[in-house]
Formats: structure tokens, sequence, C-alpha cells
């Protein structure tokens, strides 16, 4: 009998939101494991599963995997979605990494006191627009994926990025024709797709009980 793969984290987004569009891409079948109090978080740490003492972590292949890009890229590695050779490789991590750059700006506004809100709202537009945007746009420039011919973990997390922002900036595509293009059309990969649809596993915007939830876990 295969071995469960089950995500620990909050009910919510966070670190864990990519995890969830990875493994519904990967179409890799999974439970959640939610924290909502310090003695389930307390038990959990005793167990020492957790290396560095804090969530997320994927239990999956018979392993207890921690460290968000870690969990990732094992995941894009086991779905082939890490490119076809080391440069593409390369280029993939550099994509991702900007991508994470910009939706660190989404995932801090929740924990900003109300009185710095707008001003990161404003961020996340301006960064997107004068920094990031630019070169996806151009990298897909003719082409249907950002790195060589076939969807990898830079375009998954570059469309969960977008998405994340139209939270925030509904228009926040208007001026990018080839951004725009590709969000219609990786929209329509089957897997994601289907992730998009209620029901599924992903994760709404964060709201007060999620907030007060990471507030208390994550932050003593």
């Amino acid at each position: 009998m295969a071995a469960r793969t089950v995500l620990h984290y909050y009910n919510g987004r966070g670190r864990a939101e990519i995890i969830r569009w990875m493994l519904a891409v990967a179409d890799i079948e999974y439970e959640e494991q939610f924290y909502t109090t310090l003695a389930q978080l307390d038990k959990m740490l005793e167990s020492g599963d957790l290396m560095f003492q804090q969530i997320p972590m994927l239990e999956i292949d018979g392993m207890k995997l921690v460290q968000t890009r870690a969990i990732l890229n094992y995941i894009a590695d086991k779905a082939n979605l890490y490119g076809s050779n080391l440069k593409e490789r390369a280029y993939i991590d550099m994509y991702v990494e900007g991508a994470i750059d910009l939706v660190t700006l989404v995932l801090y506004y929740f924990f900003l006191p109300e009185c710095d809100q707008e001003k990161q709202r404003n961020l996340m537009k301006e960064k997107a627009h004068n920094r990031y945007f630019p070169v996806y746009e151009k990298a897909l420039e003719g082409k249907q994926y950002l790195v060589g011919d076939k969807l990898s973990f830079a375009d998954v997390y570059l469309i969960y990025d977008i998405l994340s922002l139209e939270d925030f900036h509904p228009d926040i595509l208007q001026n990018w024709p080839n951004l725009q293009a590709f969000k219609k059309r990786i929209c329509e990969v089957p897997t994601i797709k289907k992730f998009l649809q209620p029901g599924s596993k992903r994760k709404p915007m964060a709201d007060a009980t999620y907030i007060a939830t990471v507030k208390l876990l994550a932050f003593r």
C-alpha cells in the first residue's frame, strides 16, 4: 500500500498555497492536516518531524519534507516540471525566485497594520509593473512557456502570482499582452482548470480566522 501524501499547514493560503498548486498540476492526490491550536503544533514539534520547527511539511513517498522551496523542488522533479537540462533548470530557478519575491509582497500584506495596507497594495502594483512583469513579458514573446517547450515549475509559480495580484488589482495585466495570453492559456491546462474550480483544495484569500491562527502559532 502506497504511503499517504499529507500536507501539514494552517487552513489558508500562506506559504503552502503554491505547494497545493504544484500538487494539483502534478495530479498528486493528498490529504491536509490543518493546525489551529498550540497543542496541535506542540505535539508535532515534540515528534521531531519538523526539522526547523515550522510548517509547511509535506509527507510524500515515505519522507517528511520541510522548507517550502525544497518541497516544491521535489514535486517539480517528480512531475517532470523542472526542465529538460541544467540550463533550463537554471532559468526556471531564476524565474521562480523572482515570482517568490513578488508574491511575498502579497503574503506580508495580511499581517501589516491597517494603516500600512494601502501602501503595500500600491507597492505590489509598482513592483509588478516596474521590476517583474517586464521580465516575464519579454520571456514570453513568441513563446507559450517561460522555459523550453513545455509547462514548468516557473509557469505554475507565475500564474499563481498573477491570480494572487489580481485579487488586489483586477486590471493589473491591462498593458501586458503576452502575460494576458499566458494567463488565458495556462488556466486551460486541465489540472489547473480543475484546481481553479469550486470544491478544489485551493484556498480563499486570508480572512480574520486565518490571520489570527497564524499570529497565534507562527508569531510566538
